[in-house]
């Protein structure tokens, strides 16, 4: 009975520790998802109890301990950046080939994206079809598996050798911002006009930059961060 319970405990802590961001998957993470948001609300927070307490102080003729929450919001703001440019610059840029997945997290690591098949076209047309997937083993045994998860706006370029970057001109089969339930997949196939002289193609799938993704930790969106992309 005890060998039982230590099992399942130990099963079920391995389920939850999966939910996250790890090292061991190619994800838009080099941080761990939930510590990065937690980092950026407490700064955010920290940032305004500073403030209003730096103000307050000032007004109250006490310049003292005006002085100190200023040096406090320079000293998070310090460590805070530090935090944020290292994971940066310790990022690598990744090439996934066919098959391999690429996990978005954000704070559970539920939703994997792989290339599954391209086709070049004589007329400059280049298809790609992508697979999206609700990967099970990484909800917890609490949560419903009936209960959908919507993903967020997702962000598709192609890019050659050259840099340049082409965005989908039209695309097929389900929506990148369909909902999806534990254990279910689609397909989404995105065509590209693509000029003759185009090589060395990659695809970049990621979520639509939004202004807090450029100052969260280790996320692929961050400032100077590197990406991870898919071989074609």
């Amino acid at each position: 009975m005890l060998c039982n319970t230590k099992n399942i405990v130990s099963m079920n802590l391995k389920q939850e520790t999966h939910t996250m961001w790890t090292a061991n998957i190619a994800s838009n993470m080099n941080f761990p998802a939930p510590l990065a948001v937690l980092g950026f609300l407490a700064a955010s927070g920290g940032l305004f109890l500073a403030c209003a307490a730096g103000l307050i102080c000032w007004f109250a003729r006490k310049p003292k301990f005006a002085r100190i929450a200023a040096f406090a919001i320079g000293a998070g703001a310090v460590i805070y950046f530090a935090l944020l440019f290292g994971f940066s610059a310790s990022s690598q840029a990744t090439t996934l080939t066919r098959g391999q997945e690429k996990y978005f997290c954000e704070i559970d690591c539920h939703l994997a994206y792989s290339v599954v098949d391209t086709k070049s076209q004589p007329d400059g047309r280049y298809l790609v079809t992508l697979r999206t997937r609700f990967d099970e083993t990484t909800t917890s045994p609490s949560r419903p598996k009936d209960a959908p998860l919507t993903p967020s706006p997702r962000e598709v370029r192609l890019i050659d050798s050259a840099g340049h970057e082409y965005a989908p001109s039209s695309t097929q089969g389900m929506s990148l911002s369909t909902p999806l339930k534990p254990a279910d997949s689609y397909t989404t196939q995105l065509e590209f006009n693509l000029p003759k002289d185009a090589t060395g193609l990659k695809l970049l799938l990621n979520t639509v930059p939004g202004w807090p993704d450029h100052v969260v930790i280790g996320d692929e969106n961050s400032w100077l961060h590197k990406k991870t992309y898919f071989a074609l």
